[in-house]
């Protein structure tokens, strides 16, 4: 009993020394993160709410949010690439109506400070656990004795040092405990509804938002007023259509068959991500093709754009590869998510051969800023390291079931071959195929080019709703992972989803037409038009 009373003893001296430390280490962390499109700061604190501060120019802005023990966040918003104050604030409402994918970025931000400040708190608590076990046995029995018999018959003088001690800890602990008045005015917070009541409050999310009121809040009316409308706008838009991809009527995989959802060219509009999955979810897919160009630019700021595909498909294995506008950052972020990012070598995913290979103008392998020739050149040379990849194995009974590459002009040798079963692509922004490719064999090789998955021209798709027509693919592939069809899904402007007829694979070879480039290798040159007269389907 003596031994568990001396165990208990320590194990009190830790916790009384780590939980204070732990919460005090906590509520003073902060992490650096990119959230939308900023560079950011976030910090743990104890209001129960989420606060943006996005400066001095615009009204801080806070939500109320679930979280134990009244625990919330401080965002301090950042830089942010944009070209004024209007544009950066449009950009962040329409983010801000999807913003599942950065919620989860913060909450991880949190959950890795107060797992890191438990573990300092713990350590701290170990270390004074381990002195006190030390300082005991130094002492010896004896001396225990005598101070024990010190400390219930203490003298006059003993008494009044203990007291004067403890007065002096306790006044100094309420002195760092307790906040001083900084000078700095009280804030007041206002429902958002209440300072725009010309806003309509029957979006989701607007009537929990309050602002806080100040100059900022007069001067940028204005430009609060339209980032506001640019958010309804953009949360009805896609609501609504992702209402009516819930009616959509696709064929569903028969027994021993699976679907896999193909997208691409998404050029960070995280608003058609709920869209997608809901079809993915009508076509019973478990399994994400992506062919590259989630973002615009490939920069840091844009990794919202991978975080939202990496929620919104949580729980489907994910076959990527990076677009001509991504860098080898995004594709890091992809196999960071758990992405099987494809790098020129045969893979099995989800019962499928996949064999693919980033663009190598947006990583960077030849360097898309180089001049028209180099860049080809790179294209070529992809093409044939992959054609030659493909035959090998082939060759030795591992046949490939799909090529996964972004862009045409990376897999025509391949496709010419006959050694793939189906080449999957995008780049162009509208859909080309599926169609039967000449070759060898008795049976052809099928391409199929799907149309941007945002809506995207050039390489703008962000915003309150689509630019262009968008669309997905379904592939289904049977028992042993071969393609056996394809289905494409088209997303019009208007809101209405065309469903196209289920197509079995393979192809008959009469009609087959030779691998040849596409007319327009670069997209941008036939989009410089109004949306209406741009290219959708062949």
């Amino acid at each position: 009993m003596r031994l568990l009373g001396k165990v208990l003893a320590v194990v009190v001296v830790v916790l009384a020394v780590a939980a204070p430390t732990t919460w005090t280490l906590f509520l003073q962390s902060e992490r650096y993160l990119v959230i939308g499109a900023h560079d950011a700061t976030v910090r743990p604190v104890t209001d129960g709410h989420a606060t943006l501060d996005f400066g001095a120019l615009v009204p801080q802005v806070r939500v109320p949010i679930d979280a134990p023990g009244d625990i919330g966040v401080a965002i301090d918003l950042g830089d942010s690439q944009g070209e004024g104050l209007e544009q950066v604030l449009a950009r962040d409402a329409v983010i801000a109506s999807q913003p599942e994918g950065e919620i989860r970025a913060v909450r991880s931000a949190v959950v890795g400070m107060a797992a890191s400040a438990a573990l300092r708190g713990l350590g701290m608590g170990l270390l004074a656990g381990t002195a006190t076990v030390l300082v005991w046995t130094a002492l010896g029995r004896s001396r225990r004795s005598e101070l024990r018999t010190r400390l219930l018959r203490p003298t006059r003088r003993q008494g009044l040092t203990a007291a004067a001690t403890t007065l002096v800890v306790v006044g100094a602990l309420v002195l760092v405990a307790v906040p001083g008045d900084d000078g700095s005015p009280s804030r007041q917070w206002v429902p958002l509804t209440q300072e725009f009541p010309e806003v309509p409050g029957d979006i989701a999310g607007i009537r929990q938002i309050e602002l806080a009121r100040g100059s900022a809040t007069s001067s940028s009316r204005a430009l609060v007023e339209g980032a506001l409308y640019l958010y309804r706008d953009s949360v009805t838009f896609y609501e609504a259509l992702e209402k009516n991809a819930q009616e959509a009527v696709l064929r569903t995989p028969t027994d021993g068959e699976t679907t896999a959802l193909v997208v691409t060219d998404r050029h960070d509009n995280i608003g058609m991500d709920p869209v997608v999955r809901t079809i993915a979810d009508r076509a019973q897919a478990r399994l994400l093709i992506d062919l590259g160009d989630d973002t615009g630019q490939g920069a840091s700021w844009e990794s919202f754009s991978i975080n939202s595909l990496a929620r919104e498909f949580d729980g489907f294995k994910t076959v990527a590869v990076a677009g001509n506008h991504d860098t080898d950052a995004v594709a890091d972020q992809m196999a960071d998510k758990g992405f099987t990012v494809l790098r020129g070598k045969p893979v099995t995913v989800g019962g499928v051969r996949f064999l693919g290979a980033s663009d190598p103008r947006g990583t960077k392998l030849t360097g898309y800023t180089e001049d028209a020739e180099t860049r080809n050149g790179g294209l070529a040379e992809q093409d044939t390291s992959l054609r030659d990849t493909a035959c090998e194995a082939d060759a030795a009974g591992d046949r490939v079931g799909v090529l996964a590459v972004h862009s045409w002009a990376s897999a025509s040798e391949v496709a010419a071959s006959g050694c793939v079963d189906l080449v999957l692509t995008g780049h162009l922004h509208y859909q080309v195929g599926p169609a039967a490719i000449d070759g060898p064999g008795a049976t052809p090789t099928t391409r199929l080019t799907t149309g941007t998955t945002g809506g995207a021209v050039l390489p703008i798709a962000l915003g309150s709703s689509l630019r262009r027509q968008a669309q997905v693919s379904i592939v289904t592939f049977d028992a042993d992972g071969v393609p056996v069809g394809v289905q494409v899904v088209s997303f019009n402007p208007s809101k209405e989803i065309v469903v196209a007829d289920y197509v079995e694979l393979p192809l008959s070879s009469q009609g087959a037409t030779p691998a040849a480039p596409d007319p327009v290798e670069d997209p941008s040159a036939e989009e410089t038009g109004a949306p209406e007269q741009l290219p959708t389907t062949p």
